[in-house]
């Protein structure tokens, strides 16, 4: 089978990128981590799907695959580079589109100068919408948000909980670079009280409007940057009263801009979109040697 297939990034947040306007979509968990495997196939954080509108009311429909081939709900990073991607295959001429993703509609939009605004919708805290089982842990409230206890192994994390349309769990450390992304981000992942698992936010705050950020991804593991957890992170900071709107967020990527009015009013999102390269594979030259396991980017 002969897949076409963009490669592009978002600060550094790499992806596939298939056009499935014209035929139906068929790759399966398999040929999806095959795909997005570094050593045996193309490479990539995620694998974007680009299909029709199911109505009129928005352009396109946007599925979000992780490396290790689940799909999932959102991905903002990923929202800017389908806008460039469907404007450059000729796809649309609208500056602005509207997309439908399994978490609800976004709108990203191409600016002038070449950087992509995402609409983002507004952010969700209680922990239901998560979703996130607070039952017997303590909490204290910062700012107007709380931030909950959580053990783990031999530490007591601090944890801001919010959802982008998927979940997402924050904690501030002093130093970025320090921090125990791997470790920690792994075992908060797949922690019990995540039900749908968790993205795992390292926020550094450098004065007001400037933080650092690393977010270790549910289902892609530590990567150089992530829309939804910039989005997650800087909401988070805004209610604890650490950040004010707009907030400057370096990744290890590059940077992203995050702005927000507050509860009720959408988070909108502004980074690069980069094009790298138009490429086809045969899938099915792609093989795994026996014994290989799917490793995190």
């Amino acid at each position: 089978m002969l897949l076409h297939f963009a490669k592009m990034h978002g600060a550094g947040n790499d992806f596939v990128v298939i056009d499935a306007t014209r035929e139906a979509f068929t790759l399966g968990p398999q040929q999806l981590r095959l795909l997005a495997d570094r050593h045996f196939g193309v490479g990539a954080d995620q694998i974007l799907v680009v299909e029709p509108p199911p109505g009129p009311e928005v352009d396109f429909r946007y599925r979000i695959f992780n490396a290790d081939g689940g799909e999932v709900e959102q991905c903002g990073n990923g929202a800017r580079c389908f806008v460039a991607f469907v404007r450059r295959r000729g796809l649309t001429d609208k500056r602005s589109i509207r997309v439908l993703t399994r978490a609800g509609v976004i709108e990203p939009r191409m600016e002038d100068d070449g950087q992509v605004c995402v609409d983002m919708g507004a952010p969700r805290f209680a922990p239901a919408d998560i979703p996130f089982d607070t039952e017997g842990l303590r909490s204290r409230v910062e700012g107007d948000l709380a931030r909950w206890e959580l053990p783990l192994d031999d530490a007591l994390l601090q944890l801001s909980v919010v959802s982008m349309g998927n979940p997402h769990a924050v904690q501030r450390v002093d130093d970025v670079d320090a921090a125990p992304v791997a470790r920690v981000g792994a075992l908060l992942e797949h922690h019990p009280r995540f039900a749908q698992r968790v993205n795992a936010g390292f926020l550094q705050v450098l004065d007001p409007h400037h933080a650092r950020l690393r977010v270790w991804e549910r289902g892609a593991g530590e990567t150089l940057a992530c829309g939804t957890g910039a989005c997650a992170a800087a909401v988070a900071a805004i209610r604890h009263g650490w950040l004010q709107s707009p907030v400057a967020v370096q990744t290890r990527g590059g940077e992203l801009s995050i702005a927000w009015r507050g509860p009720a009013h959408p988070v909108r999102m502004t980074g690069p979109a980069v094009h790298v390269f138009d490429a086809s594979i045969d899938l099915d030259s792609l093989t795994l040697p026996t014994g290989h396991i799917q490793g995190t980017p």
